[in-house]
C-alpha cells in the first residue's frame, strides 16, 4: 500500500501541535482543526515563505 502520509505530533508541556505534510513542509498550531485543514489543502499554504 502506497499513499500519502501525514504526521502529527503533540509538543509535550504544552498546547502545540506539530505537523508534516507528505511533500516535507511542516507547520504548528493551537487547533486541530487548523492542523489537518491545512495539510489537507496541499499545496495550498506549503510556499516556501511561510517556514514556521
Amino acid at each position: 500500500m502506497t499513499g500519502e502520509v501525514y504526521r502529527v505530533a503533540w509538543l509535550p508541556g504544552t498546547d502545540v501541535l506539530h505537523g508534516t505534510c507528505h511533500c516535507g513542509r511542516e507547520h504548528t498550531a493551537q487547533d486541530p482543526v487548523e492542523m489537518w485543514e491545512w495539510m489537507l489543502a496541499h499545496p495550498r499554504g506549503h510556499d516556501t515563505e511561510e517556514a514556521e
